[in-house]
């Protein structure tokens, strides 16, 4: 089989998450850059090799107080760790079209192996010629297995911050 490249289309692409902000709402962001590619044998999925990094300078809840928080030593502390980084290990087809992707998760210099969930669209042809493949992607991870771990107590009881955080991404990669 023929190896083939794929570049992620940061245009029709999303990279989010979500965490409990006060242990009853969620608070949703965003990293605005990114880059991401895979290099598989062209109809395999499952031999997918997944790479993924993100500026974490870029993250966007929509409020830029929160936002300047995140970015600062109490939890990201972008200046020295300013990008996080995924990268495959494995890819197990569940079902048609639905996979587990497990992977290397970098955050602050901590490496954690996380799995995912993945719908898979399989290879389409846009109007232009290119061929692009599509995933849905979900998983969760406990933000202070990577050293994420300030937090405020609640007077009510409880805490600000929730320690899991709901991973998704969007994306559509274009073949090279």
């Amino acid at each position: 089989m023929a190896k083939a490249n794929w570049a992620i289309d940061p245009t029709h692409s999303e990279i989010g998450f979500k965490v409990k902000h006060m242990m009853f709402t969620n608070v949703s962001g965003k990293f605005d850059s990114f880059s991401a590619d895979i290099q598989n044998e062209e109809t395999q999925f499952e031999t997918s090799e997944i790479r993924f990094s993100a500026e974490v300078k870029s993250i966007n809840t929509g409020n830029s107080d929160r936002d300047n928080h995140l970015r600062s030593a109490d939890f990201f502390d972008t200046d020295t760790f300013g990008t996080l980084t995924f990268k495959s290990t494995s890819i197990t087809k569940v079902n048609e079209g639905q996979y587990e992707i497990k992977g290397d998760l970098t955050i602050k210099d901590v490496t954690q192996n996380i799995s995912l969930g993945a719908e898979y669209s399989g290879l389409m042809k846009d109007p232009w010629g290119n061929t692009r493949i599509g995933l849905s992607l979900n998983g969760s991870i406990n933000r202070k297995d990577f050293g994420l771990t300030w937090n405020a107590a609640l007077e009510t009881g409880g805490v600000l911050v929730g320690e899991d955080i709901k991973l998704s991404a969007d994306v559509q990669f274009v073949k090279q």
